[in-house]
């Protein structure tokens, strides 16, 4: 059994094209520079979005502990970015059930995991 994490971002108006680039520009980036790149799920963006949702996604993290925390390291950064993309929205991020909180001063991260 898996760990996933999950995120999505809602709205009333749809992203612009600055910001569906700017999404864009930090998955290709973000899976580009994975640590396991190769072997592992990297940022997937769901095509179908309930209505107020402009984004929406999940990403699978390795079961072997010797990648998982380097690989919760570098998503939780991507996530970071991808929220500094699409600012004004309403956040939602968990790993499985446990949300984690934003901090205006550090983005997304767990204690710890520095």
């Amino acid at each position: 059994m898996g760990v996933s994490l999950y995120y999505t971002a809602r709205r009333a108006t749809p992203l612009t094209d600055t910001e569906v680039a700017a999404v864009s520009e930090v998955v290709d980036t973000s899976n580009a520079n994975a640590p396991f790149s190769a072997e592992e799920e990297g940022l997937y963006l769901y095509d179908r979005l309930e209505p107020g949702t402009v984004l929406d996604g999940s990403t699978k993290l390795p079961s072997a502990d010797e990648r998982a925390v380097p690989s919760l390291v570098h998503w939780l950064a991507a996530i970071t970015a991808l929220r500094g993309a699409v600012p004004d929205a309403d956040w939602t991020f968990t790993l499985d059930d446990y949300e984690i909180e934003w901090d205006d001063a550090t983005g997304y991260h767990l204690p710890g995991l520095e």
